[in-house]
């Protein structure tokens, strides 16, 4: 288990914690998922528009894809992994096809069109647009994501609904509004967003409300 400020199960191996405690944690959440660790792909993320294609566990640094935003498989029982406490984790999958994808999208990634490679990635590996789910998890929310008004508007011009303020009347983002509106752009048609806001719940991590924190996991597997 993680201590403070790491505690409650963290996931991130890259924000200060005992490395120890982060691979305790890890095969945690393999067990609660019902696979073994080995069957849990991680990855070193680095804000880009790199989409990894897997069918097994990483072999980089700390057992992870090195330098990687975004994973797609087509292997049953290989859970992708996503870490945020603050940015977008993008899950989706077509259970159709069978094909699954995560992505990590924060600012910069969104910005860069992470989330559109990897629905490309997908469909290069099989999947339809038409058959693609999609689930935003929990992320900053519009309201409290404040940023310069040159940035938001930058942010805007390539992922267009973004764009927000906050309660002040500030410029500010909303990634999700903006990642939905994407996806609905490339014909994804069913999205979900996790309403919950990092910043705001307790219960999640959040590097805007109390750096240095820990990191969440979103996990998506096919059976």
């Amino acid at each position: 288990m993680s201590k403070p400020p790491f505690d409650s199960f963290n996931l991130g191996d890259h924000v200060g914690d005992d490395p120890d405690a982060v691979s305790a944690n890890r095969s945690r959440l393999a067990q609660a998922i019902g696979l073994g660790a080995d069957r849990v792909v991680w990855m070193n993320q680095v804000h880009s528009d790199h989409v990894q294609v897997v069918s097994a566990a990483g072999t980089g640094a700390r057992g992870a894809f090195d330098d990687t935003d975004a994973l797609v498989t087509a292997t049953p029982r290989l859970a992708l992994a996503v870490i945020t406490a603050d940015c977008v984790p993008v899950l989706l999958g077509d259970a159709r096809n069978g094909v699954i994808g995560a992505a990590h999208a924060g600012r910069v990634g969104a910005a860069k069109g992470i989330v559109a490679r990897t629905v490309e990635a997908m469909v290069a590996l099989g999947a339809d647009v038409a058959d693609i789910s999609a689930l935003l998890g929990p992320a900053v929310s519009g309201p409290n994501y404040e940023v310069p008004y040159e940035m938001a508007d930058d942010v805007e011009a390539v992922l267009p609904g973004s764009l927000t303020t906050t309660a002040r009347g500030t410029a500010a983002l909303d990634l999700r509004a903006g990642i939905a509106r994407q996806l609905e752009g490339l014909g994804v048609k069913a999205i979900d967003i996790d309403p919950r806001c990092t910043v705001d719940d307790p219960n999640l991590f959040s590097h805007r409300r109390s750096a240095p924190t820990g990191r969440l996991a979103s996990v998506v597997w096919m059976e």
